[in-house]
């Protein structure tokens, strides 16, 4: 009838029966109408397509998709091994089937600074981001109370260079079986390559960019002084090179003659708050694709 609302949650699919798949292989004519032609056989509707070839001719060829399951008659574990046995072998695809029903579980680890950590929070306490959060880890105390406020776990680990690896092995104790991947939401300790081995490319960081760079103690002081005109935030994967991990998302934003330090200091944190939270619902929703030490990101 005209002029009733229309609820949105009616128009849009539901989590419980909504799937992914991630597909990257050698690029070839026939894939999209290979995959698509296996979900209508098995009478899947598929709800998003997207796809990227990294070469014109002969590279990469990267692609994901939502599709709808109410009406697939096959168990998740046969619909996985038969779209392997009839699809991805066939196409040598590096695959992976995800369902949305499933939440993943993100581990965050912070120190002082809240901004990027409570920014995760209000938008996990809202619904829009659809994982579960088992614990926030911390080396000081400072943001139990902030952090229990959400009804969310909080554990204090002390972390110093003289006790690095105790840390991280109590670190690897709580989260390990209890976390899919981890974000550090302005953790000011750099984690060794043998943490980081635990989670290949499931540990999301954030922190500020400029143009150009500044590195060492107070960065924002050293913008200032420069006169820098650009400020900015990187996501990326964490590996074992500081700080060279894939780069997931970015921002920047322009910078008056007239601000002060802690002017940029809060558009800084802003920018952080934004870019992390992106990258990290592009990592909940399998949004997020590898091509060597790039990223795909179908957002």
């Amino acid at each position: 009838m005209a002029g009733l609302p229309i609820d949105p949650t009616a128009l849009s699919p539901s989590a419980d029966t909504t799937a992914r798949l991630l597909i990257t292989c050698p690029d070839r004519p026939g894939i999209v109408s290979a995959v698509t032609t296996f979900l209508y056989h098995h009478h899947a509707n598929v709800t998003e397509l997207d796809q990227h070839s990294s070469d014109a001719s002969g590279g990469r060829f990267f692609l994901r998709l939502e599709f709808q399951t109410p009406d697939v008659e096959l168990s998740r574990d046969a619909m996985q091994r038969a779209f392997g046995e009839v699809v991805g072998t066939r196409f040598g695809m590096d695959w992976h089937m995800s369902f949305a029903a499933d939440r993943p579980r993100m581990a965050i680890l912070v120190s002082r600074h809240d901004h990027a950590l409570l920014e995760l929070l209000w938008r996990w306490s809202r619904g829009e981001l659809r994982a579960d959060i088992p614990m926030v880890i911390s080396n000081h105390p400072d943001l139990r109370t902030a952090v229990e406020g959400f009804g969310v776990r909080f554990e204090h680990v002390p972390f110093a260079q003289d006790i690095q690896e105790q840390a991280e092995a109590r670190i690897l104790e709580l989260v390990q079986g209890q976390a899919d991947f981890v974000v550090l939401a302005r953790f000011m300790r750099i984690l060794s390559g043998d943490f980081v081995r635990h989670f290949p490319s499931r540990i999301i960081n954030i922190h500020h960019s400029f143009l150009p760079a500044f590195v060492g103690a107070d960065p924002y002081q050293q913008a200032y002084v420069k006169g820098v005109k650009i400020i900015g935030a990187t996501a990326h994967y964490v590996t074992a090179d500081l700080d060279q991990g894939p780069i997931i998302e970015q921002d920047v934003a322009r910078v008056a003659h007239h601000m002060s330090v802690e002017e940029l200091k809060r558009l800084g944190r802003d920018l952080e708050r934004q870019v992390l939270a992106r990258a990290v619902r592009w990592q909940v929703e399998d949004r997020i694709l590898l091509d060597g030490n790039k990223t795909v990101v179908f957002d």
